[in-house]
């Protein structure tokens, strides 16, 4: 993929991933409801792992030259974690703000969840089209194979391709 570039989106969805980190821990208390801070909890592990695994995934298979950011993929990687989701740092981000909203049940929290979850959607978007631009037909074949960031139909996918 081209260079990581600061667009109004990523600074966008940044503040508000903030903000609502903040309110979680700082302002309101964590809902007294334990189901919902355990499941809070669980997606935000989950969402850990799709932050982080890109990152040793695209330097080892995208092509990336020494000493460069693992963003500067000179090859399309559609194995292990990108065989089931196209984004999955886009994923952890909106996973995230999902455990924000469980852990902490309150509106504001909720509302500042949606609207950086659609800002996310927007930057996914134009990740697509990055991708169609620098590898053409082969990433829009990736495309019509590996959803965007629904992980469970990817691994659905995965589990009939198998079997």
């Amino acid at each position: 993929m081209k260079n990581w570039k600061c667009s109004w989106t990523v600074v966008g969805l940044s503040v508000l991933l903030v903000i609502q980190y903040i309110l979680t821990f700082f302002v309101y208390k964590l809902t007294p409801y334990a189901i919902l801070q355990w499941l809070g909890w669980a997606i935000w592990l989950i969402s850990i792992y799709f932050a982080i695994a890109p990152i040793f995934i695209l330097k080892k298979k995208g092509g990336v030259a020494k000493g460069t950011s693992y963003v500067n993929t000179t090859q399309l990687v559609d194995t292990n974690l990108y065989a089931i989701v196209r984004h999955p740092q886009y994923l952890a981000g909106i996973l995230f703000s999902i455990s924000l909203m469980l852990l902490s049940a309150h509106w504001l929290v909720l509302l500042l969840g949606i609207i950086s979850s659609g800002l996310i959607y927007v930057d996914i978007q134009m990740a697509d089209q990055e991708g169609l631009q620098q590898f053409g037909d082969t990433y829009r074949e990736y495309m019509g194979r590996v959803p965007q960031i629904n992980f469970l139909a990817g691994i659905v996918r995965q589990f009939r391709k198998r079997h």
